[in-house]
């Protein structure tokens, strides 16, 4: 077959600049090509002179003065709160959440209002070059179908408290109506996939935790839950069980393979082992921590005893935004700061957190979080043509310190371009934030 009737099979082809993989062994490629089929990347060539105009293949990306990479990995969000950015900013955790949050949810979160804010959140994770996202919330099948809707890959928890929520009022049957939920996305498609989200060992009890394990573990899932977030969660836990939080849920049997830990900011050592040797799987929020006061995850610590490490934004209600770049620029600086030590946490590692490190986080690995031939076409091109991205010296150290979302240009999700030269291919953002603007009325 001639080259140029190889190249008309092909779905997509991205002529790349500068092409950051992610694999070790070869992280940085200069004037390449990807080719894609079926959603797949089924190489990654020498770019030819002669490079291929758009007659080639059914689509063409011309990256050849842009900088390429995976799609970015939100580990931990609540995409749906994006309705709440800005309703309650400088309090407490403790005060935001029950004074505020919690009201606000039970007056308004509806599968109507759960459906637009999470629009509103896939729109901004995408056009900051997010491919893939893992969330946890109520009314958890309006944000799949608005997942579905935009063309997003992603983990989506059903929220599980021991409190009357949103969509539950009878705490009763949380674990119900969560089993229901998953069993009802787990054939959804090669993008979504269902999971369970504990809000906390504070909020549920030992009996929610244990159920929602065996969920997990029976349907071969994940199990998401903010640990050790506050000081105030660690003095509870330790009133009630007599144990810190880590060593109480490995008491439970809950710190295993199928665990994901958020925040993780007040763990001493030996719980930090804890996590190690079950397998558990970390989160770092870093900028929704500062936001609330709850402290810095220790992440040196985490990273140096062999655990799995993913970055996430949080949801809008106390961050503010979704933008993965500041957040890997925030999770750097403040490790440094932290240990005044100006090599912790390198641009390398933080960008991993980001990419590679998220994936394995969701179990996602086999498929996303590098580019190389195999995966997923899971893709992000970024223009470099801005004052703030030259010289190009270290094209991974620019990313983490210097790039921002605004400074993607296209977006690849599973083959597919669902954002080219800023503009969304799948939904229209304008009716997005009309409908948002119409749900924030109604909070005011």
């Amino acid at each position: 077959m001639s080259r140029k009737n190889r190249l008309a099979q092909e779905d997509l082809i991205i002529r790349c600049g500068t092409l950051i993989t992610m694999v070790p062994e070869n992280p940085i490629l200069r004037d390449t090509q990807i080719h894609v089929s079926n959603g797949f990347i089924t190489s990654i060539e020498p770019a030819p002179e002669d490079y291929p105009s758009q007659g080639y293949g059914k689509e063409f990306i011309d990256a050849g003065d842009c900088l390429v990479m995976p799609g970015l990995i939100n580990s931990h969000t609540h995409a749906a709160m994006s309705m709440f950015r800005g309703l309650a900013d400088d309090m407490p955790l403790k005060e935001w959440l029950f004074k505020k949050i919690f009201p606000a949810e039970a007056e308004h979160l509806s599968p109507h209002n759960v459906y637009w804010a999470a629009m509103l959140a896939f729109v901004e994770m995408i056009q900051s070059g997010t491919t893939c996202f893992s969330d946890g919330y109520f009314y958890q099948d309006s944000t799949m179908e608005a997942a579905q809707a935009i063309g997003i890959r992603g983990v989506v928890g059903q929220g599980v408290i021991d409190f009357p929520a949103p969509g539950i009022p009878d705490p009763s049957k949380n674990l119900d109506e969560a089993l229901a939920f998953v069993r009802r996305w787990k054939r959804s498609g090669s993008l979504l996939s269902p999971s369970l989200f504990c809000h906390s060992p504070v909020t549920c009890s030992e009996r929610t935790l244990k159920g929602a394990m065996e969920i997990c573990k029976s349907e071969h899932i994940s199990m998401q839950i903010h640990l050790a977030e506050t000081i105030e969660e660690v003095r509870g836990i330790v009133q009630e069980h007599g144990k810190r939080p880590a060593e109480y849920l490995h008491e439970l049997g809950i710190l295993n393979e199928s665990l994901i830990a958020v925040h993780c900011v007040h763990l001493e050592r030996r719980e930090i082992a804890l996590l190690r040797e079950s397998g558990t799987r970390v989160v770092h929020c870093p900028e929704s921590n500062m936001k609330l006061a709850s402290g810095v995850c220790p992440v040196g610590q985490i990273l140096a005893m062999g655990i799995t490490l993913g970055l996430g934004t949080d949801g809008c209600a106390s961050n503010n935004d979704l933008d993965m770049f500041t957040e890997m620029d925030t999770a750097a600086k403040l490790a440094k700061v932290f240990s005044y030590d100006p090599t912790a946490l390198k641009a390398w590692e933080v960008m991993k957190a980001a990419t590679l490190g998220g994936a394995r986080v969701l179990g996602l690995d086999s498929e996303i979080g590098t580019v190389e031939a195999g995966k997923k076409a899971d893709i992000i091109v970024l223009d470099l043509d801005k004052p703030h991205l030259q010289p190009l010296y270290d094209p991974v150290s620019t990313i983490v310190y210097s790039a921002k979302g605004s400074d993607v240009r296209d977006v690849v999700i599973d083959g597919k371009a669902v954002m080219r030269n800023r503009e969304l291919m799948t939904v229209d953002t304008e009716e997005v934030m009309r409908k948002v603007w119409e749900i924030a009325r109604e909070i005011k």
